[in-house]
């Protein structure tokens, strides 16, 4: 044992730190939080001024006694959890489960992990930070009690296991404001008008658009026909020199913001490869709300944009952070070695470096320079514009390594222009008005949501990725496309002085990778705006973050912040439990024409369905909703086509086939066995031969998939997605190395059982 032990909270941390140090220094993981709140009951004493009960989690006992074991034979143990709240809180936790002596114990923190960071946070130990540790606690107190007190009511209420929590439940009404938002758009057509033009000599037209929309066809029919002998011509050319300047370097928000844009990443995955990348010591740490960048990084990435760019795309910018609450002494997300243009690691390791890197560079390089002209083309006799736009970039400074991504951004980039003067002649190659619609607000992306909520003040960046998938875990959004519709539209072309009507078809409203809500999530949103109007209120949860923070720097008592909100909570709690009413979201859809019976759209046992017939019906029949139908909107015709399920395809072998949707999907059962449909493929409209061929494939794959059968003993050796393994019953068995599956008998089965049973 060394005179020092080192302790983080993961292995790949502990592994990189151990490089730097010499062998006085063994380094340990924690493996994160060693202690929280005691699961059995609420874990917090509200009677004593909401004093927490904590408990060491049971897989974590052997690595306490471990550390504890370690910690007693050290000189120095120096906790080196991470900067932020929750490593100071797991510091504190180290520090009271293992029984540290103040005298022995040094607090580090460092934000990247290099050789020079590392020595220097050991030159300049601290003591454990107690206003953040309590602002954790405040934290992660308030979170148990509103989970623990609104989630029962929800199972009285609602549905039995359900849960809410503080930002989750605020942060799923946004996406539910959003949906109601969309269905209640009416969609307004109108018709945009864009001319072609040519000036004498040029090769390549104008494209100008009308400043100025027409609601009706007539409306722009009768604008076609002024413009038949109309003579056009440059009414004015307003050319200018702008600045473009780079995006700042990235915050936890801001990355997970441009990783989803431009490279397809889930808030989570970004954050599980940006750790994977900070504890390798690749990058600065990920959880951080700051702009800053250190006087050393400013200087390395000076040096490596004038090497590699030359001396005139460089600019040195210094960022100051707009975010309530951030901490300037933190940095900027960014390569501990931006000398670095590469690193080993995984795919996606190194697309998201690569972007981290670029994001890094292009913050200190000099504005590009854009001459940007503006062109208003007139006729003579219309009052009507027509407007161009044209962009030439002179110097392309930070545009060389980088441009900021955009959400739900129109592909549309300026053109370059000819030359042209104010009072040139045109020649109008053609004018077309076409009919287009206006636009719902589009539905929110996991980037648009993280962007939505810091703008709010609501939670922390570092929650976020936490917050999506609890949202999506509980079943009260999903992740999908919507499909769009089909819609035709009207053309209008007008072409050597001749107007034509063409009508055409276009798919409308797609979308993909969106948050859309599920009914059971508009539910709960509906009964917590009902009877718990602050924890839904966007400006209240911003002023208890706001307190968290006071807490943090010292300004505000921990116990203050949950004395406050507890007690008008705590009430609403009291009367929603007094009310037994049972929250039912029951609508009718309509009739069904043929049998006469309601049909209503209600939650179930399993989640949404239709329901055809009153309760006391003993014929009613029930039918799940489709992907993406909510109880609230789910029409008819839906519901008409849904009940034409099961559906009666044909016969195979004497027995009937049948599609249907299931909890899993559409299927196609036949003789008692349950088939998925292929993608693309419709329960409605699926053949018989294509049924067929499913069933036939099926049974392929389950013919492979058998190596040895022994039903006596019920034992099967099976192909599985890992390789051959043995099962009996529900339970599963390794086959040893070089053991041949398709030699094995039911003895040796019986044996390989028998050596893992006594190992268990």
């Amino acid at each position: 044992m060394g005179e020092n032990l080192v302790i983080v909270e993961s292995p790949a941390k502990a592994k990189t730190i151990e490089k730097f140090l010499g062998k006085s220094y063994t380094v340990k993981s924690s493996f994160g939080h060693i202690r929280d709140l005691k699961k059995a009951g609420l874990g917090i004493d509200i009677e004593h001024g909401f004093l927490p009960q904590y408990e060491i989690a049971p897989d974590k006992k052997k690595t306490v006694a471990d550390l504890t074991a370690a910690s007693k034979k050290a000189d120095t143990v120096w906790l080196a959890s991470d900067e932020d709240r929750e490593g100071e809180a797991i510091a504190w936790h180290l520090s009271e489960t293992l029984g540290l002596p103040q005298e022995k114990t040094r607090r580090i923190v460092f934000h990247e992990i290099t050789k020079n960071a590392i020595l220097e946070a050991i030159e300049n130990p601290r003591d454990i930070d107690m206003n953040l540790v309590k602002a954790q606690q405040a934290r992660r107190i308030l979170d148990r009690l509103v989970g623990f007190e609104l989630s029962p009511i929800l199972w009285k209420k609602i549905q039995p296991k359900l849960s809410a929590g503080r930002v989750q439940s605020v942060a799923l009404r946004l996406i539910v404001d959003r949906e109601r938002e969309i269905a209640a758009f009416d969609a307004k057509p109108f018709f945009r008008v864009e001319g072609s033009f040519l000036t004498q000599g040029a090769k390549k037209p104008i494209h100008a658009t009308l400043d100025r929309k027409f609601e009706t066809e007539e409306e722009a029919r009768a604008f076609l026909e002024r413009c038949k002998t109309e003579q056009f011509r440059i009414e004015s050319v307003d050319k200018r020199v702008a600045h473009r300047t780079p995006a700042p370097p990235f915050t936890t928000s801001t990355l997970q913001q441009e990783a989803a844009r431009k490279l397809g990443f889930s808030v989570s995955q970004t954050m599980s490869v940006a750790q994977r990348l900070y504890e390798a010591g690749l990058i600065t740490y990920m959880r951080t709300d700051s702009m800053n960048l250190s006087t050393l990084a400013l200087g390395t990435t000076k040096e490596t944009v004038t090497q590699l760019y030359g001396a005139d795309y460089s600019k040195v910018r210094n960022y100051h952070t707009r975010v309530k609450g951030a901490q300037e002494a933190h940095e900027a997300i960014r390569p501990t070695y931006v000398s670095n243009l590469e690193i080993e690691g995984t795919s996606t390791e190194k697309r998201l470096y690569n972007l981290i890197w670029k994001r890094t560079v292009a913050c200190q390089m000099a504005d590009a320079l854009v001459e940007k002209t503006d062109v208003v083309i007139r006729g003579n006799g219309i009052t009507e514009r027509f407007l161009a736009t044209g962009e030439q970039i002179l110097f392309d400074g930070f545009l060389k390594v980088y441009i900021e991504g955009k959400d739900d951004e129109e592909d549309e980039v300026a053109a370059v222009l000819p030359h042209i003067e104010p009072g040139q002649e045109l020649r109008c190659q053609g004018i077309t008005a076409t009919e287009k619609y206006t636009q719902h607000p589009p539905r929110y992306s996991e980037a648009s949501l993280v962007k939505k909520l810091e703008e709010l003040g609501i939670g922390r960046p570092s929650t976020y990725a936490s917050t999506v998938s609890t949202l999506i875990t509980r079943g009260y959004i999903i992740k999908g496309d919507k499909p769009g519709f089909e819609r035709d539209f009207c053309e209008l072309s007008l072409k050597d002085g001749a107007i034509v009507r063409n009508q055409k078809h276009e798919k409308a409203g797609a979308e993909k990778k969106k948050l859309l809500p599920e009914s059971i999530g508009m539910m709960v949103t509906d009964f917590l705006a009902a009877n718990f109007r602050d924890i839904l209120e966007y400006g209240f949860t911003a002023e208890v973050e706001e307190s968290f923070d006071k807490v943090a720097k010292g300004k505000l008592k921990w116990d203050k912040v949950i004395t406050d909100f507890y007690g008008p909570f705590h009430k609403e709690v009291e009367n929603s439990l007094q009310d037994r009413e049972h929250t039912h979201s029951e609508r009718l859809v309509g009739i069904d024409p043929k049998s006469g019976k309601p049909i209503i759209a209600r939650i179930g046992r399993f989640g949404p369905l239709l329901q055809k017939g009153e309760s006391d019906d003993p014929q009613k029949q029930f039918v799940s909703l489709g992907k993406g139908q909510l109880i609230e909107s789910v029409t008819l015709e839906d519901a008409l086509q849904l009940f034409a399920l099961p559906r009666v395809v044909g016969s195979y072998e004497g027995e009937e086939i049948t599609t249907a949707i299931g909890r899993f999907g559409p299927y196609v059962k036949h003789a008692g066995k349950f088939v998925s449909l292929a993608k693309g493929q419709d329960p409605y409209t699926i053949t018989e031969e294509q049924a067929i061929a499913l069933i036939e494939e099926s049974r392929s794959k389950d013919a492979k998939k058998i190596i040895a059968d022994f039903p006596a003993s019920g034992i099967q050796v099976l192909n599985g997605r890992y390789g051959p393994y043995i099962k009996r019953g529900k339970e599963n068995f390794k086959i040893p190395r070089k053991t041949d599956p398709s030699n094995l008998t039911e003895e040796a089965c019986l044996a390989i059982i028998s050596k893992a049973d006594k190992k268990k």
